[in-house]
This record gives C-alpha cells, sequence and structure tokens, in this order.
C-alpha cells in the first residue's frame, strides 16, 4: 500500500534558523566576537545558547519540524556543534551559497534570524554594520536595508517569511518597519555601539524560546518580504581598492555623484 501523498497541511515544516552573534545578550565588544580576541571563546558559548533556546522553541510549536541552523557570523565557524541542540542539522563554513541564510530554498517555511544587529549607521545600535567595515551602507530602490533587510528580502524571493529577529531594540525596531506583523525581541537596549543595558542570558533564552514557539506558529499570518522589481542596488564603500573589486562584476558601475562619507559609491542596475 502506498503511503499518502504529503500536503501543505501535513508535511513537516522546514524552519531555517540563521544566527548571527552581535546581537546575542551579554554581547557588546568586537572583542567578544573576534575570533582573534581574548574573549571569543565566551561569545560562541552565548551564541551556541541563544540558538539552542530558539530550536526548542521552533520544537515546541512544531514537534516534527527539520530545522536547519545557519552559522552566520564571520567565518561561519562559530557555533560549537557539540553544544547545538542535536535535534537540528548545521549548516558551517564558507564559501557557500546564500551566506548567512545558507540551507535557504523553496521548501522553507519560515526563517528566524538570531542574534542579528543594525544597519551600517544606525545608531546607537550595538556594534551596528552591513557586512563587512568596508560597506558604508547599502540602498535597494532608494530604501536604506542591513543585513536584517537584505536576508528578509532574500527570503521573500524564495516564498518564505522571515517570522522572527532578535538582537538589540534598534535591530528590533529596524525589522519592525520592514515585516510589522512578525515578533521581534530584543535581548538588550542599545547605549552606543559598544555598550547596553542587556538581560541576563538565562533570561534571554527563555524568552527566545517562548518568542520563537510563538513565531513559528503565527507563519501564515506573517507575509514574506518581497522587493518589487527591477531593483537597482546602491553601496557607499568605504575605500578606492573595494570600490574598484567591485567594478569587475559584471552590471556593477560607479554611480554619479555624492560620495558619503567619504566613500564611494557603486551601483547594481
Amino acid at each position: 500500500m502506498k503511503a499518502p501523498k504529503e500536503t501543505n497541511e501535513t508535511k513537516s515544516p522546514k524552519v531555517l534558523v540563521s544566527v548571527d552573534m552581535e546581537g546575542v545578550s551579554g554581547i557588546v565588544h568586537t572583542s567578544e566576537v573576534n575570533p582573534d580576541r581574548y574573549d571569543y571563546e565566551r561569545g560562541r558559548a552565548l551564541m551556541t545558547a541563544e540558538a539552542n533556546a530558539v530550536v526548542a522553541g521552533v520544537l515546541d510549536a512544531e514537534p516534527a519540524a527539520d530545522v536547519l541552523v545557519a552559522d552566520g557570523h564571520g567565518p561561519f565557524r562559530n557555533l560549537l556543534p557539540e553544544q547545538l541542540d542535536r535535534r537540528a542539522r548545521l549548516v558551517r563554513g564558507k564559501p557557500r551559497p546564500l551566506g548567512m541564510v545558507a540551507g535557504l530554498d523553496g521548501d522553507t517555511d519560515a526563517v528566524l534570524l538570531i542574534g542579528y544587529h543594525a544597519r551600517a549607521g544606525a545608531g546607537p545600535g550595538v556594534i551596528a554594520h552591513t557586512m563587512s567595515g568596508e560597506v558604508l551602507g547599502v540602498r535597494v530602490n532608494g530604501r536604506s536595508l542591513g543585513e536584517i533587510g537584505l536576508n528578509g528580502a532574500l527570503a521573500g524571493h524564495f516564498g518564505a517569511p522571515v517570522v522572527m529577529v532578535s538582537g538589540d531594540d534598534v535591530a528590533c525596531a529596524e525589522f519592525e518597519e520592514l515585516v510589522p506583523s512578525a515578533v521581534g525581541l530584543a535581548v538588550k537596549e542599545a547605549i552606543a555601539g559598544s555598550a547596553a543595558v542587556t538581560l541576563h542570558p538565562a533570561e534571554a533564552r527563555e524568552r527566545l524560546r517562548a518568542a520563537a514557539a510563538e513565531a513559528v506558529g503565527r507563519r501564515a499570518h506573517i507575509p514574506p518580504l518581497v522587493l518589487d522589481g527591477p531593483l537597482t542596488v546602491e553601496v557607499d564603500m568605504l575605500s578606492p581598492f573595494s570600490v574598484e573589486l567591485a567594478l569587475l562584476v559584471p552590471g556593477v558601475s560607479r554611480a554619479e555623484g555624492g560620495r558619503p562619507r567619504g566613500g564611494t559609491q557603486v551601483e547594481v542596475a
């Protein structure tokens, strides 16, 4: 006898949890997120614990979910595999397609962006930046987007809603402007680029678990972030060398006029 074919109502949902580091509770300084600095191992442990809290929350809501965790910070080798919840699978290392949201595809039912930070220039966001220190800003059809918006739009391209973001209050406000109906959880309140009022990590993890369960349970009511095309992407670069590298990419040109904050603008049409 053939097994009944799975339908959208019966199939186990696929959930992608992308985890960055700067927005994790207790983390406020680059020494805690940089593999070459003394406090990095502590940052890794905090990051892994928050990932586990979110995985637990997803499975509270959907016990049969296929949970994929993408290590989305720096070298993509930060989460401690042996300490990650064994019910999840881990995407680790680079180079890889889709970067911070590796594993995303047309079968993904929900995306959660955990430990994320505000975009470059967004004060007083904790360790706010966009991709790297070479990028001063990114605009898509004139709208400024950081890693939250760019990865959210990438998920939207595949039809997957970003149902939750966690980080500091500035990052959560950035997300709320893009997807008002989704769940944002601030685990710290930014004071400056390297200072915050932060929840105790254990308290943050309890709230993350509850918020993840709520977000996944509401996924059918949260729309994907879809940017209408055609799209024009403008990137403000810090150094002339970065601009010259960018100009080697087909479709990229140097934008006319304006060198914001001392940088140079390139444009992708």
